[in-house]
């Protein structure tokens, strides 16, 4: 009968790998005695600077920026982080040295959520990636497809003032009415159609493995997941521990979305062999089809390529757009003299005999001023995706080593008081006479990113956002259930790929137009 092994082996080997560690950390530290790297907290064995990042990531790292200055230098367990904290930082990364800070980090969430980094998030810098940002920009969110998918963002904005009007000035959970806004928008123009309306004439198809509640669960998981700092991720070989339990939710998810994923895609090859060479693209996915038997690609698309592009389709579209209207709607219910100012905006162009149009956004300047506010003091993605260093390069005379984990610090850019008068106050008017867009050529305020890695559907989030914004503000009054006071609102926050708030908004919606408007 084989022997189990000696307690003494078993505590050898550990302490063998604990020297190991040890050592290389050692030599680690050597080594980067002879770079000028950026100033930074003294990193300890095998953790490095994990020990000072809290729950909030972003809040963590933003009281390293205000001791250490607007650039630092960390250690994720074995990996070097670089963090850029203000504006011109934020421009030497994202439009000086760019390219050689495209590439992406490998993390668990890429794995196991993206299909192996297929998707255009998590891919790394090359030409797989350039070809799907060429998809993005000349087909998928070109402003002459967006333009042809208008009717259905009005159709859907409607249906959620509708709903809004039956609540009846009952206290709603708004997440609820903007994450389906975003979602029913969204998957019409990815998917072609709602797949949880069974009212719908497109519903004569089976339906999906999932209902749409545990759908947009598993959204909201994918967000989170996708955000997490997962210590294997830092420490790879304590990955197969996962201490966390993120890597089990990981694959879970994957699972699930792959499930769901698999029935669109069979759906849309389906009509598109019947339709043969009359095959007209009539959604995204169908474009991505398209796109795909393209003969002429550089880098063939297989079927989690199609895949992995329609799921970052419908995540990114629904979550940030729903986040930013509650950020939104939550500091104006803590100051209502904004909301006396903007209905007064609203009524002035619009008047109280129709909804806001999607044309109408560029005449309401404190509309958008207070969506630029929003983005501003509650940033969707508070330190961007993390990018990697793809050589070494030298920034305000600090050596930055190939490899380098490389992250973007807008939660502190955007409460620097040398670019903002009060920056802890939200205050709309700072962005009126101020020309500072969000399409990523102003520094100071970066919502979408910049550069080659900005966010491709930047251009459809501000339409949902504006649009849907300027509406539910025109169409009711907005104020906290009875009892509540302004001050008692909570303003915390939850860190993802996102930052959504910890506790739901919960408020009651009072028509303010006749009641006829109302009526789909």
């Amino acid at each position: 009968m084989e022997l189990p092994p000696s307690p003494w082996i078993t505590y050898s080997a550990f302490l063998a790998l604990f020297v190991l560690l040890l050592l290389k950390a050692i030599s680690g530290k050597r080594r980067r005695r002879h770079q000028n790297l950026p100033p930074g907290p003294r990193p300890w064995p095998i953790i490095g600077n994990l020990n000072l990042i809290g729950p909030l990531p972003h809040r963590s790292i933003h009281a390293l920026s205000q001791r250490y200055g607007p650039l630092i230098h960390l250690r994720f367990g074995s990996f070097p982080v670089v963090v850029g904290s203000s504006a011109d930082m934020a421009r030497l990364f994202l439009k000086t040295h760019d390219l050689a800070f495209a590439g992406r980090p490998k993390t668990a969430a890429g794995k196991y959520t993206a299909y192996n980094y297929s998707d255009i998030t998590w891919s790394n810098y090359g030409p797989y990636w350039r070809q799907a940002r060429k998809m993005c920009i000349t087909e998928l969110f070109s402003p002459r497809r967006l333009d042809s998918y208008e009717h259905i963002r009005s159709a859907e904005l409607r249906s959620l003032l509708c709903r809004l009007f039956a609540a009846g000035g009952e206290p709603v959970v708004l997440k609820d009415y903007l994450s389906t806004l975003s979602l029913n928008v969204i998957s019409r123009m990815v998917f072609g159609r709602k797949y949880h309306d069974p009212t719908a004439d497109e519903q004569a198809a089976p339906p999906p493995p999932v209902s749409p509640e545990e759908f947009k669960r598993m959204l909201d998981e994918l967000f989170l997941l996708n955000g997490v700092l997962n210590i294997g991720d830092s420490i790879p070989w304590l990955n197969f521990l996962d201490l966390q339990g993120y890597i089990r939710r990981m694959k879970a998810v994957g699972q699930k979305l792959d499930r769901f994923m698999e029935h669109v895609l069979d759906e849309h090859i389906v009509r598109r062999v019947a339709a043969g060479e009359n095959f007209s693209p009539k959604d995204m996915i169908d474009v991505l089809i398209q796109f795909a038997e393209d003969p002429s690609l550089d880098v063939e698309l297989n079927r989690n390529s199609l895949k992995a592009f329609s799921q970052d389709l419908i995540a990114g579209g629904t979550e940030s757009s729903a986040v930013t209207v509650e950020w939104a709607l939550s500091e104006l219910l803590k100051q209502p003299h904004i909301f006396k100012k903007a209905a007064e905006e609203l009524d002035r162009v619009i008047g109280q005999s129709r909804w806001v149009e999607e044309k109408d956004v560029g005449n309401l300047p404190y509309i958008g001023a207070i969506v630029k506010e929003t983005m501003r003091l509650h940033p969707v993605a508070p330190m961007l995706v993390p990018r990697l260093a793809r050589e070494d390069v030298v920034i305000d005379g600090y050596d930055i080593p190939a490899g380098t984990r490389i992250l973007v610090n807008m939660f502190t850019i955007s409460r620097d008081p040398a670019i903002w008068d009060s920056p802890e106050e939200f205050r709309p008017e700072r962005f009126l006479g101020l020309e500072v867009d969000v399409k990523g050529h102003d520094f100071e305020l970066l919502p979408f990113g910049s550069g080659r890695r900005m966010c491709p559907g930047y251009t459809l989030g501000l339409r949902v956002i504006q649009g849907s914004l300027a509406n539910i503000l025109h169409g009711f009054k907005w104020r906290l259930p009875e009892g509540m006071k302004a001050e008692e609102l909570s303003m915390e926050e939850i860190f993802g790929l996102s930052t959504p708030r910890k506790e739901p908004l919960v408020a009651v919606a009072e028509p303010r137009l006749p009641p006829h408007i109302y009526q789909m």
